[in-house]
This record gives structure tokens, sequence and C-alpha cells, in this order.
């Protein structure tokens, strides 16, 4: 059960995006569209999940002195390698999303993962807890992709799905479409949470009325 937490949280309860706020930089930045998105995401779940399970292998090895800098070292390889296959697979993406590749190295989620759990934990469990934590950030980052790209291009990874009479919400696809688009994804959340909360709250006097 334990295990299946630890996939789990990243993913609803501790979401780094719209619960711990984490990541913003590329969240409000690359989720123009859906394609940059999806190779945002993939990178940062590559990277994730590869600097946790090596630093959760080296954790007793490093002295404390240098913990935070080899946590670095290990996350600007593994982002390295993120750089060069997205640019050797899909150069039109890695185009566009530009610098913000080579920012995962300073990405707080990764190294936070890094400090509060990989370091702590078996590399199994820190692989799951990355597992959770990717997963959680890359759907995040594509539902805010396909919002935006939806109502501020009329299209879904390029396809247009309005025709040529749709008058695309241009701000959408602007640095404001992308804190609207967060703001709405967080207000959904909150009250889906207070929801759940109210109807837990009024279970008992249902159950007395019945």
């Amino acid at each position: 059960m334990k295990l299946n937490e630890d996939v789990l949280r990243g993913i609803w309860k501790e979401n780094p995006t719209l619960v711990q706020v984490l990541g913003m930089c590329p969240t409000l930045a690359v989720t123009n569209s859906v394609a940059n998105s999806l190779a945002m995401g993939v990178a940062t779940f590559f990277v994730l999940c590869g600097s946790s399970v090596l630093v959760s292998m080296v954790r007793k090895l490093v002295p404390n002195q240098v913990r935070i800098s080899t946590f670095i070292l290990i996350i600007a390889t593994f982002t390295t390698i993120a750089d060069m296959s997205l640019e050797a697979l899909v150069p039109s993406v890695h185009k566009a999303l530009g610098a913000f590749i080579g920012l995962i190295v300073v990405n707080c989620i990764i190294l936070g993962r890094a400090e509060a759990f990989a370091s702590r934990n078996t590399v199994w469990r820190s692989f799951l807890d990355a597992v959770g934590m990717g997963i959680g950030f890359s759907l995040m980052l594509i539902a805010m992709g396909a919002v935006r790209e939806v109502l501020g291009s009329g299209s879904f990874l390029g396809v247009p799905l309005f025709g040529k009479s749709y008058e695309p919400w241009v701000f959408m696809i602007l640095p404001p479409g992308g804190f609207l688009t967060l703001g709405c994804l967080m207000l959904a959340k909150s009250w889906w949470y207070a929801r759940k909360e109210r109807l837990a709250a009024e279970a008992p006097a249902r159950k007395e009325a019945a």
C-alpha cells in the first residue's frame, strides 16, 4: 500500500503544479501548445526518474558538505541527455522549447525530490516517487497545453478543429493565458476538495435523516 501511495501522492494529493506550486517557469512558458507541453513533460519525467534513482544509489557515499552540488551535477547530466535526445528526435519542438530544456537543471521539483525523498529512501521507493511526481507534472502541462492551444489556436497537436471561421483567442497562447489557465485548474481542484469535505460533514446528518 505504501508503494502505491508513493506514486499516487505526486499525481494528485501532492501534485507539484496544483498543490506544491513548483516548476512554474516551464508550466507557464511552454504550455502554449500540446506538442511543447508533451515534450517538456517527457523530458522532465526522464530527468526526474533518472536523477532520483541515481541520487538514492549514491546517497550513503556522498559527503554532506557536497550533497547539493552532487545532486545538481547528476541532474545536469540527465538534462543534457534529454536535451540532446530531443534535438535529435524532434528538432522543431526542441527549437520551440529553447532554453527551457536546459533550465530543467534548476527545476525545483527535481532538486526538491532529490533532497527531500531520494536522498533518504531506497532506490525503488525513490523511483516510484519520481514516477508519481513526473506523471503529475506532465499531466498538468498537457492539460494546460490542450486548453491553451484549442482556445488560442483553434487546433490540437496542430490539427485544426473549428474551421476557418473560428476566431482564435490569441491571449490564451500569451503569458496571461497561462496564468488564467493555471488559475482555473487550481480553482477546480480547490472546489473539488471543498465539495468533498462538505459532503463528508453532511454525511452523518443524511444518515440520521434516512
